[in-house]
């Protein structure tokens, strides 16, 4: 097809139709500098264009207002909670604990008056069991079936990116967003951390004390963890995608999912699936607390997490594949 026709296609389409056709023929054009006609032989895989339709959906991701909503309200948990700390403990009280190990976010806030970087580990253990993956449920359920019901995904195959490089590119998206939305949420509560309560040395969980600067470090860690424990709803999310064309089922079967699956971790009887569900180890995080390190869950975590990747992925890539591409 000819950058004309491409765009003809384009003049005739609405809003973010004409965007992304517009985006498909210069990605195509800009490949190789000019047209590529019917009779051209094959190319291999154009890196600079994969790298330009990547730009082009994380620039479109991020300033959609649902996606700016998502990060403000994630944001704002850890204002909430060093808010409520501070009050509750502002007539000398003080904040209850959990388990008897500190392994728990409770822990966590028995240590925020101490040390403001404990809120960050507060906010994070506050945010994983629901927010955080809710809102990758969304961004990444909205992946495929969000382009399919805005009529946009046939124009992103206008160009030759091939189906396996779009879902790719969609997946690295949403990584992106995992990575983008767990490290506000730290942000945030290292910022509200450091106005409303002192920083210094840090007590780990097992009762050390490690410089402030270490402690930041392992606050960093934490927060990568965090992010790589949501490769799997994130995964889990594309293939729902590419299951139906409508974005708001597709965001709300996977945001259905992940209350089912948290709901199972739950209950006693089933201890025997629990550690196969990708939720199961993600307060695992709280042992980069330890010193040293206890890497089992951590492990474990990772691992879990990698499956699920490749289960889905590949799921969602052979369902891709063969999907009727109607608008």
């Amino acid at each position: 097809m000819s950058r004309a026709e491409v765009t003809a296609g384009a003049a005739g389409a609405s809003g973010a139709d004409g965007v992304r056709a517009a985006t498909a023929a210069t990605a195509k054009e800009t490949d190789t500098g000019h047209p590529a006609g019917p009779g051209s032989p094959p190319r291999p895989v154009r890196l600079a264009w994969t790298l330009g339709l990547l730009r082009s959906e994380l620039s479109i991701t991020f300033r959609r207002w649902r996606t700016l909503a998502l990060l403000a309200v994630l944001a704002a948990v850890p204002v909430l909670v060093g808010i409520a700390v501070k009050i509750e403990t502002g007539d000398g009280g003080s904040v209850g604990g959990g388990g008897p190990d500190g392994g728990g976010g409770p822990a966590f806030i028995a240590q925020v008056t101490n040390n403001g970087l404990f809120l960050v580990f507060t906010a994070l253990a506050a945010t994983l069991p629901f927010f955080l993956p809710m809102a990758i449920g969304v961004v990444a359920g909205d992946a495929i079936a969000g382009e399919a019901s805005a009529g946009t995904l046939r124009y992103l195959l206008v160009a030759p990116a091939g189906r396996t490089r779009l879902l790719l590119v969609k997946y690295a998206t949403a990584l992106t967003f995992c990575l983008v939305a767990t490290l506000v949420v730290a942000a945030s509560a290292l910022a509200v951390g450091a106005l409303l309560f002192p920083l210094g040395e840090v007590t780990t969980i097992s009762g050390t004390r490690i410089s402030f600067s270490d402690g930041l470090l392992r606050a960093l860690l934490i927060a990568l963890v965090v992010a790589a424990s949501l490769i799997g709803v994130s995964a889990l999310g594309l293939f729902v995608s590419t299951m139906t064309s409508s974005g708001i089922a597709a965001m709300a079967t996977t945001v259905g999912l992940l209350i089912t699956v948290q709901i199972l971790d739950q209950i006693p009887q089933l201890h025997a699936i629990h550690p196969y569900l990708f939720s199961h180890y993600w307060l695992s995080f709280a042992d980069l607390m330890r010193d040293p390190v206890y890497w089992d869950d951590l492990v474990k975590n990772l691992g879990l997490q990698a499956l699920y990747a490749g289960v889905f992925g590949s799921a969602a890539w052979a369902r891709f594949g063969v999907k009727d591409i109607a608008s």
